[in-house]
């Protein structure tokens, strides 16, 4: 006779989760609250459909804060490895200029959802909607619509507490509190940092992007793109640094990064550039010797005195570390991603509820961080196919 696994969930962990589990061995069913499954996965796939990175996985590890909790699931089922599944799924991908996999073009989220639903109906995996977790009874059987559920294994796939509107609110938590198991607070991750801008500044800069630079926090450098807000900066430059800059908020209140405007050049050739200009005005300079953009010259003449813009060392030394201070993040619901949930100290290797035999834990609910740019999807993923791995062969 199958053994009964139920999924709390429906989830990228959770369809690959059922999508490896042994069909001949388990009787697999997703339990869903939503009357329909993959709501944050297609709200993801609206600002370009990062299915995962294509770096190296050693490299590809170390993108997550903490690394050392997924290497095993990300070294068991890799970005080469997700990237040939889809493909036998039928969703061809390929690398974009940034590295960033994407589904071959033409394909939209739903047409890979929708594949990923189809093999799921080809293994036989019951889906059911409107299907919401909300205790356990005193036997440790999950309660679900008010009624108990027996399985052999139960798996939560539960998310963080972002986007609530996909139905990821995070509203576990406290009944995992209550249940004895460790948890932690949920914070912001990838998301917009608020400043307090200069209101001359804004005014004119509002929603211009500062492209090509590099941000660094804590001595680690983010590259990419920032985008002005009227409230602070977001974009992939300063997502990649959550980790840093919660630290900082968490220590002093408020948190400092630096930007390197032009991160191509060193501080000595950007020095040798404008002491060696042909062009007069300092904005001349800056404009046309070096190419700053027009939002990240109104930075530096905004934020700097006059006598320290108009000093050759001083003004490359702030192209090279121009300091901005950031007071708080944007709200959880605003976020990309969230860090808290399950405590990995409530885990074992293999995402087994330490106080529940039998019952685990996959997916953005757990407490681990990564930047966007598919890091996110993919360790969902490498969750769910190294736990129905390690259940196939359990006898």
């Amino acid at each position: 006779m199958k053994k009964k696994v139920a999924i709390i969930g429906g989830g990228p962990a959770a369809f690959l989760l059922a999508a490896f589990l042994d069909a001949e061995k388990f009787s697999v069913t997703i339990y869903e609250k939503n009357k329909t499954s993959g709501r944050k996965f297609l709200v993801a796939g609206k600002g370009g459909f990062n299915l995962t990175h294509s770096e190296a996985v050693e490299q590809l590890i170390q993108r997550y804060t903490p690394d050392d909790f997924l290497a095993n699931a990300l070294s068991h089922f890799s970005n080469t490895d997700f990237r040939n599944w889809l493909d036998q799924i039928g969703i061809p991908t390929y690398i974009g200029s940034s590295k960033r996999v994407y589904p071959k073009k033409g394909i939209k989220p739903i047409e890979v959802l929708n594949a990923i639903l189809k093999h799921l109906k080809e293994k036989s995996v019951v889906i059911k909607y409107e299907h919401t977790f909300s205790d356990w009874d005193q036997y440790g059987n999950v309660i679900i619509n008010n009624q108990a559920i027996s399985a052999n294994y139960t798996v939560f796939s539960l998310g963080g507490s972002s986007w609530k509107v996909t139905g990821s609110d995070g509203g576990w938590l406290d009944t995992f509190s209550k249940k004895g198991i460790q948890t932690k607070a949920f914070q912001a991750s990838n998301c917009g940092y608020h400043i307090n801008w200069k209101a001359d500044f804004i005014k004119k800069n509002e929603g211009t992007p500062l492209k090509n630079i590099a941000i660094s926090c804590n001595n680690i450098v983010q590259k990419g793109e920032a985008v002005i807000t009227t409230y602070g900066l977001e974009g992939n430059a300063i997502y990649g640094l959550s980790p840093q800059i919660r630290e900082q908020l968490q220590t002093n209140s408020t948190a400092r990064v630096y930007i390197d405007f032009k991160p191509s050049l060193t501080l000595e050739k950007i020095h040798s550039k404008i002491h060696l200009s042909k062009y007069r005005t300092t904005t001349d300079i800056l404009k046309k010797e070096l190419k700053l953009s027009t939002p990240a010259i109104d930075l530096l003449k905004t934020y700097l005195s006059k006598d320290s813009y108009l000093d050759t060392q001083s003004l490359a030394i702030n192209i090279k570390e121009f300091s901005l201070e950031i007071t708080h993040t944007t709200s959880l619901d605003e976020a990309i991603s969230t860090v808290g949930g399950i405590d990995l100290k409530a885990v074992s290797d293999q995402f087994e509820l330490k106080k529940l035999p039998h019952q685990f834990c996959v997916g953005e609910m757990l407490d681990w961080d990564a930047p966007t740019g598919g890091y996110l999807l993919q360790a969902c993923a490498s969750t769910g196919v190294f736990l129905a791995d390690y259940l196939n062969k359990i006898r």
